[in-house]
C-alpha cells in the first residue's frame, strides 16, 4: 500500500524546519509542506495545538496518526519508523550508540550556539559585544570539534563509512555559518582554517541537489 503524504509543518526562517526535510528527501518518503509564512501565526492556535511551543517544524503523519514536534524528534522518528533498511542508519555497535552521541551534540551544541551567534549578530536591537563574543566563540569551537571529527575520519563522515541522518542534521545549520560571521568583521571567521570545512555535508556525494530542492518546497 502506497505511504499518504506526511504533512511537514514549516517556516520561512530558521534552519529546522529543512533538517526535517532533508532527511524525508533522502529516505524517499511523499510529503507535503505547509508554510506559515507570519510568525505570530506559530504562537497561537491552530498552530500550537499541534506545538504548544509555538515553533516550526511539525509533522502530521496520516499513516501512523501521530503529530510530533522538535526537529529532532521528528528526525529519530522517521528513521525509526521507515529506515528500515539502515539507508541513513546503523542498526550495529558501536555505530547506533556514535549516532546518538553526534545527534545529541547536534541539538544541544550546534543549533543553541549557532542560534545564538545569529541573534546577537543579526537581529538583536541592541548590540552586545560581551553576548556577540560568547556566541561568536562558541560557534568556532563547535566548528573545530567537527573539523576534527572529520579531519580523523577515513570516510568523511562522522560515523562510519557513509551518510547517515547524523551528517545531514548538521547541513543546514552549517549553512548559516557564513552570513551569522560576516554581521560581525571583529569575528576574524575564516572557514578555509579548517581542514574539513561546514560545507562539507553540502559538498560530500554531489547533494548540492538538497539545497536546489528545499528553496522549492520548503
Amino acid at each position: 500500500m502506497a505511504l499518504e503524504p506526511i504533512v511537514l509543518y514549516s517556516a520561512p526562517y530558521g534552519p529546522n524546519p529543512y533538517k526535517v526535510a532533508i532527511v524525508l528527501t533522502e529516505l524517499s518518503l511523499p510529503f507535503e509542506t505547509v508554510v506559515i509564512w507570519d510568525a505570530a501565526e506559530l504562537k497561537k492556535a491552530p498552530f500550537t495545538d499541534i506545538n504548544p511551543n509555538g515553533r516550526a517544524p511539525a509533522i502530521k503523519d496520516p499513516n501512523t496518526g501521530i503529530f510530533l514536534w522538535e526537529s529532532c524528534a521528528i528526525i529519530r522518528y522517521l528513521i525509526d519508523q521507515y529506515d528500515k533498511t539502515n539507508a541513513l542508519s546503523y542498526d550495529t555497535t558501536p555505530e547506533k550508540y556514535l549516532l546518538d552521541q553526534w545527534f545529541f551534540f547536534q541539538a544541544s551544541g550546534q543549533g543553541p550556539y549557532y542560534g545564538q551567534a545569529g541573534w546577537f549578530n543579526m537581529f538583536h536591537p541592541e548590540k552586545l559585544p560581551s553576548a556577540q563574543d560568547r556566541y561568536i566563540d562558541q560557534t568556532k569551537r563547535v566548528v573545530g570539534v567537527l573539523d576534527a571529527a572529520l579531519g580523523q575520519s577515513k570516510s568523511g563522515w562522522l560515523v562510519g563509512d557513509r551518510c547517515t541522518y547524523v551528517d545531514l542534521s548538521f547541513f543546514m545549520w552549517d549553512e548559516q555559518i557564513e552570513p551569522i560571521m560576516a554581521a560581525v568583521p571583529s569575528s576574524e571567521w575564516r572557514g578555509d582554517d579548517f581542514r574539513k570545512p561546514p560545507s562539507q555535508h553540502r559538498s560530500n556525494h554531489g547533494r548540492n541537489y538538497l539545497l536546489r530542492f528545499l528553496f522549492v518546497h520548503c
